[in-house]
């Protein structure tokens, strides 16, 4: 019955033609004009827009020069070990003595450098080229140390020289004194192998965990300078640690790669 009045009553009305047609209220408007804009911005940023991105790898702080592994040139029990682990030596000083069938032969550094591990002990037989100590080549204490980064093959290639990098020292506490500055100095052209890397840094094992995914590319990275700090090297934090860092200190490092447009991860 309602519905029967409300028909008649629009059938006894006039047709208001005369007024205006409203085809939306100013909030829609105003909803499709912020859409317009972000779309035109989205757009805009599409195509000269950019987008950064990292890669994390393992990272040794080490001296540019890297290390040697000293290997013993004659086979025979070892009678004296002239050389200590971090002691500095001369290019030709004395490490330790091999008694053989023919008499005793001295064996001596090949380089200057420190020496950073001593694989051979007093009695102990060795082989003809068997591993007798690790030597970091330095010619100074105050050598500057830098970071060798062990980057997927894959990344390599995105990695710009300059590029900058975060490192987080095992020794150095990050929550309390931060990260590590630093930026690419040079990317390798070819991927190591864990022969290659064990002679660079003079330890086999981390030859081999380096290259458990396959063989990466070697980044060398120079530490940033600071002489507000106890390291010498800038930090995340205002001072960094109250101690100087050692080389052969293992670290995890965070690379900036080279921007990438986003319309070209956007579009299939």
């Amino acid at each position: 019955m309602q519905f029967r009045q409300q028909a008649l009553a629009k059938l006894q009305s006039p047709e208001e033609l005369d007024l205006p047609v409203r085809l939306a209220r100013p909030q829609g408007w105003l909803v499709l004009s912020v859409t317009l804009v972000a779309m035109a911005a989205a757009c805009v940023w599409a195509v000269t827009g950019s987008v950064a991105s990292t890669v994390a790898a393992p990272a040794v702080l080490t001296h540019g020069q890297g290390s040697y592994l000293l290997q013993s040139p004659v086979a025979g029990q070892v009678t004296a070990v002239y050389a200590e682990e971090g002691e500095r030596l001369a290019a030709g000083a004395p490490v330790l003595r091999v008694r053989t069938d023919r008499g005793d032969r001295v064996v001596r550094a090949v380089a200057a450098g420190r020496v950073t591990a001593l694989a051979a002990g007093l009695g102990r037989i060795v082989s003809t080229g068997a591993d007798l100590a690790a030597v970091e080549k330095t010619a100074h204490a105050s050598d500057p140390l830098y970071a060798t980064v062990y980057v997927p093959a894959q990344s390599a290639a995105a990695i710009p020289a300059g590029a900058p990098v975060d490192l987080t020292v095992s020794s150095v506490p990050a929550q309390r004194y931060g990260v590590l500055r630093g930026h690419v100095k040079s990317v390798d052209r070819s991927a190591q192998s864990a022969q290659q890397i064990a002679a660079f840094l003079g330890d086999a094992q981390l030859g081999e965990q380096f290259t458990r995914k396959g063989r990466p590319v070697a980044v060398l990275v120079r530490l940033d300078a600071s002489g507000a700090t106890r390291s010498g090297y800038r930090w995340s934090s205002a001072d960094g640690p109250p101690y100087r860092l050692d080389s052969m200190t293992m670290a995890t490092a965070s690379v900036r790669l080279a921007d990438q447009r986003p319309v070209d991860w956007l579009l299939p």
